[in-house]
């Protein structure tokens, strides 16, 4: 009997399972943290609100484009590792330069941004060849990893409100941040992070290299502009506007990668294993 060809063995349930799954178990922690005011299940609903649209996402990603250039351990290190210390380097590098104001809000963007395409550029390190898709997947997870974990910050330190002279632990506030920035998640981070992924491995195809060029760098600086000016909105309208400004290049480059004048369109259906027979 011959396994067919073309067939990806699946290494992860789909995106809507996963998802799912972690929203009831990020509500059944809620209702019981909520029923005995246990502070001990604090960090099970930090991280689970953290790390469940930011997991999704990428899963919906390697769903809608299986490719066997990028390896769960690749997509894992690009998640778990670039995430980790794209935070650690993006923090120092903000403490040492970033001023106040809007300024501040631009050269974050450009701190966080330009931090998060070296750990793109390092996690694709031996793919071969460069597919647009590749390249916004890997840079999606890259920026999901870095969302998730700058989200379980901000969800830590909202648990502190102090009023009057005061200081009392809210769980409400925990749970609002981790809805406001699960929401947001796709159109922050993960978002830009996979635009200047596809203008890298589109750069990276036309040499056979990965290389720095003036579409990469155009990109950055565009990415950087609107990662700066979502940090500076205060209001659901600037939120809305501005994530639509970068969902729109990012929908015709999903829909375009590799589909004829950039780059050859990469054949779906590209055989896992070989055909096995009894």
């Amino acid at each position: 009997m011959k396994a067919e060809v073309g067939t990806a063995e699946r290494w992860a349930p789909p995106w809507w399972a996963v998802f799912l799954t972690g929203l009831v178990m990020w509500a059944a922690a809620f209702a019981v943290a909520s029923l005995t005011h246990n502070v001990i299940l604090l960090p099970t609903i930090v991280l689970l609100g953290s790390f469940l649209v930011p997991v999704s996402a990428v899963v919906w990603y390697l769903d809608h484009d299986p490719s066997p250039a990028l390896s769960p351990r690749r997509i894992l290190a690009a998640f778990i590792i670039a995430g980790v210390f794209g935070v650690l380097g993006a923090t120092l590098l903000e403490y040492w330069l970033v001023s106040v104001g809007i300024l501040g809000s631009l050269e974050v963007g450009l701190i966080e941004e330009g931090v998060k395409g070296f750990f793109i550029v390092l996690v694709a390190l031996g793919i071969r060849p460069f597919h647009i898709r590749d390249g916004m997947v890997l840079g999606a997870t890259v920026g999901f990893g870095f969302a998730a974990l700058e989200s379980s910050g901000y969800a830590l330190a909202s648990l502190f409100v102090v009023q009057g002279h005061q200081l009392f632990l809210s769980l409400t506030s925990v749970v609002v941040t981790e809805l406001i920035r699960g929401v947001l998640a796709p159109f922050g981070h993960g978002m830009w992070s996979a635009i200047l992924g596809a203008a890298i491995f589109s750069a990276a195809a036309r040499q056979g290299r990965l290389r720095l060029s003036g579409g990469v760098i155009g990109t950055y600086l565009a990415v950087s502009l609107l990662h700066g000016a979502f940090d500076s909105i205060n209001g659901i309208l600037g939120y809305v506007v501005v994530s639509l400004v970068g969902l729109v290049p990012l929908i015709w480059l999903w829909r375009r990668a590799d589909g004829g004048g950039v780059l050859p369109r990469r054949r779906q259906g590209i055989p896992t294993e070989a055909s096995i027979s009894s």
